[in-house]
């Protein structure tokens, strides 16, 4: 994981908080199936496959393919040359999100979808550094493991404070989940007119960010 200035940890706290709402808004959308989590979603497909339920392994299939090209959409956006490859991605992000609530609106919910998972698959290049990503920010799998180390390490008189990053990231998406699914309930999916929004501001303020 990559140590992250100050202002950058806010950053990745709220594009975790991001990709929790998108998350959450897909979760509910699909009945079950996430445009963010692949791990849950690959369980899926090949529970689908072993129960013989073809549609729900094609759907899950088909999201697993569409995330891979998104992490690799983003990775060529941020290694394609020129200043600020985290605005770059930022920008296709927020492009993606605005034409999924676009297309949502037009009553468009499978574009809408394909839209939302390669934005997701994309965020994960904000931190790409060297060709890997510095920090996971559509999953928070690692960051709970980080969390179980330091706080074992704390036992042995390691430094607690070091569980804050992973416990924010990991706030962060709750936080952007309870709150995708509370708006979502009440305006469906052009609750995604917020996450374009968020995602462009973010995209504005990278630039102004400094590395680590």
């Amino acid at each position: 994981m990559q140590v992250l200035a100050p202002v950058e940890r806010w950053m990745a706290v709220l594009l975790a908080a991001l990709a929790g709402y998108v998350d959450s808004i897909g979760f509910l959308q699909l009945g079950g199936l996430f445009v963010s989590f692949m791990s849950g979603n690959t369980t899926r497909m090949a529970a689908g496959l072993a129960q013989g339920d073809w549609r729900l392994a094609g759907t899950a299939g088909l999201i697993l393919l569409l995330f891979v090209i998104g992490a690799m959409a983003g990775a060529l956006v941020a290694s394609g040359g020129g200043r600020r490859p985290r605005a770059r991605v930022l920008a296709v992000e927020a492009a993606l999100l605005l034409a999924a609530a676009l297309a949502a609106g037009l009553g468009r919910p499978f574009i809408a979808v394909t839209c939302m998972v390669l934005a997701m698959g994309l965020e994960n290049a904000v931190f790409l550094r060297n060709g890997q990503v510095g920090v996971g920010l559509t999953y928070m799998t690692g960051a709970l493991v980080r969390i179980g180390h330091t706080l074992a390490a704390a036992m042995r008189g390691g430094a607690l404070r070091d569980v804050i990053p992973p416990l924010m990231l990991w706030g962060g998406l709750t936080g952007g989940a309870i709150l995708g699914a509370l708006v979502f309930s009440t305006v469906g999916l052009v609750a995604l007119y917020p996450a374009a929004g968020l995602a462009a501001v973010l995209a504005v303020a990278s630039g102004r960010v400094r590395s680590a």
